[in-house]
């Protein structure tokens, strides 16, 4: 599976901003997919998951009421729409995938992930 994110720029705080990730090669209803974030001198973190079946979507705290995660399986893309944007969110996002079946608190994790985007920048800044 190959992933490929857009949609990142610089934003002021409050703005929105839709990232998204299209994939290829295989059937991208089979796979859970997943944001991560990572900012300077920060490990990279959890943002939200939707689960391959089920329709189960997890977000972290800091984002919860703000982003959006959805995914349209016709297109072969999954999107992460974000509102109220503040200079916290500022990172590097990547798109991930897996095939594995996973439990809903495992949604977070970096490790039950097996393939990954190239990331793509948003910033934050007045």
């Amino acid at each position: 599976v190959k992933l490929l994110e857009s949609g990142g720029g610089l934003v002021q705080p409050g703005d929105s901003l839709r990232l998204s990730c299209a994939a290829s090669g295989r059937t991208f209803s089979d796979y859970t997919m997943g944001w991560f974030r990572q900012a300077p001198g920060k490990e990279r973190e959890f943002v939200a998951a939707f689960r391959r079946s089920g329709g189960n979507t997890v977000y972290t705290d800091s984002v919860k009421g703000r982003f959006t995660i959805s995914r349209d399986n016709v297109k072969s893309t999954v999107y992460l729409q974000m509102h109220s944007l503040k200079s916290e969110d500022t990172a590097v996002y990547y798109c991930a995938a897996t095939a594995r079946r996973l439990i809903i608190t495992a949604m977070g994790l970096i490790q039950s992930y097996d393939y990954w985007g190239e990331g793509t920048q948003v910033t934050v800044s007045s």
